[in-house]
């Protein structure tokens, strides 16, 4: 039973988990701290499920970005770039808990190889 875990939530680095455990941190402050004085438990629970599964769900977007790239190098405004950042990054941490169970499933896969 531990190595199932293992191969699934142990897949990725612990540089780059950490990295997008750290953005996921920072959009659940924002989130927490613009929302009126009452937030519902069923809105802190779902931040929560959302900050853990967000690394994986980055995941699946950032394998998806690479397929459909490649080693391709872009040169675009810097602005536009972070706008764009900052808004991928709050869409995959709106839906962590629908495509995390993807990035699982592959990271699952990939470890028992």
């Amino acid at each position: 039973m531990n190595s199932f875990f293992v191969k699934i939530f142990g897949r990725l680095s612990r540089e780059y988990y950490f990295r997008q455990l750290f953005f996921s941190a920072i959009i659940t402050a924002l989130l927490y701290f613009t929302m009126s004085k009452q937030i519902p438990v069923i809105s802190l629970a779902m931040m929560g499920i959302n900050t853990a599964l967000y690394p994986y769900s980055r995941f699946v977007y950032e394998s998806i970005i690479n397929f459909i790239v490649g080693d391709n190098i872009f040169i675009l405004n810097g602005f536009l770039m972070i706008i764009m950042k900052c808004i991928t990054m709050a869409l995959c941490y709106i839906f962590a808990i629908l495509i995390a169970p993807v990035g699982l499933t592959c990271l699952f896969f990939r470890g028992n190889k």
